[in-house]
């Protein structure tokens, strides 16, 4: 295969075996860029997002603008020749300009199969919505947003045990091989990009932190994909009760179950709790600042008695 001078633009974790790949492949990466280092923690030090500290620890060139609004940020971009540039998730609007640039365009990893879940959490929509399959799209990108020519795609299965967490985890090492696949397709000329249908096209808006409050009044498969959407971010939760305490617990582990009652009623003494139709059974929780911990051992140092009734 030939080998590509490839400009890498990318941010988070989900990206970094993409640009491993590319390496491995012996692409030469002329560049990374990535969303500037944002300070975290309680030292509110900055922190290298994992791409950043992928490239620095495999000695790339690394660049952090803040976005492309000056010519001359342009220009630094236009000035690195390269063939083609990889945006995985990178989190800035590419400009015109920095498009036009690379001599094959601009290539973008999207986890989904488009034109459904264009935008900025296909991963967690898709279990949310009970899609039996998604997957990853390799395309051209252009100025609209996922709207892009499609050069490759591959689906993946989402069964009942599938979180946003283990999908993410799949559809990045999918992607990874794909992209290198869709550059050696698209060098040799054996790739021709379609135009993605109008037909099917949907928006995964961005996930909210309050998206997840479980609500009793769903069924149990719509809480049950909810818990599954939003683990481990940012995590589905219920309230509960000390004394005149109220307290969020997250809810990382849940199962659909048999059993009918008044929506958030709970049922039994092993967690099943009545959705309005069916019922859930929790299996693992967290309460804030605490590690995870099995139903069962949280509530025998917290009881919950039957027929008391969650908000």
């Amino acid at each position: 295969m030939t080998a590509l001078k490839i400009v890498f633009m990318a941010t988070p974790d989900f990206s970094v075996p993409a640009l491993a790949h590319l390496l491995e492949a012996g692409h030469e990466v002329v560049a990374v860029y990535c969303q500037p280092p944002r300070k975290a923690g309680r030292g509110m030090t900055e922190r290298l997002s994992p791409v950043h500290q992928f490239a620095k620890d495999n000695g790339l060139n690394v660049l952090t603008p803040v976005d492309f609004k000056h010519p001359s940020a342009v220009q630094i971009f236009v000035d690195h020749k390269a063939d083609v540039a990889v945006v995985v998730a990178y989190g800035l609007i590419l400009p015109a300009a920095i498009l036009a640039a690379p001599k094959f365009g601009c290539l973008n990893i999207h986890a989904s199969l488009l034109p459904r879940w264009r935008g900025a959490a296909p991963i967690q929509r898709a279990i949310m919505a009970g899609d039996a399959t998604t997957g990853v799209t390799i395309m051209q990108m252009d100025a609209g947003l996922d709207t892009g020519p499609m050069l490759m795609s591959e689906t993946v299965k989402i069964t009942p045990l599938t979180t946003a967490g283990s999908l993410h985890d799949e559809l990045a090492k999918v992607g990874a091989c794909l992209i290198v696949q869709a550059l050696e397709g698209l060098v040799s000329g054996v790739l021709t990009a379609e135009p993605q249908p109008e037909a099917g096209k949907t928006y995964a808006e961005k996930i909210s932190k309050s998206e997840g409050r479980i609500n009793w009044h769903r069924t149990a498969d719509e809480i049950d994909r909810q818990i599954r959407g939003l683990t481990p971010w940012p995590g589905a939760w219920l309230e509960a009760q000390q004394a005149d305490k109220k307290f969020r617990l997250k809810v990382k582990k849940a199962s659909v179950a048999g059993g009918k009652g008044r929506p958030g009623e709970v049922l039994d003494n092993r967690f099943l709790i009545a959705c309005a139709h069916g019922a859930i059974r929790i299996e693992e929780v967290q309460r804030e600042g605490k590690p995870p911990t099995g139903a069962l051992d949280f509530l025998r140092g917290f009881a919950i008695a039957p027929g008391t009734i969650l908000n």
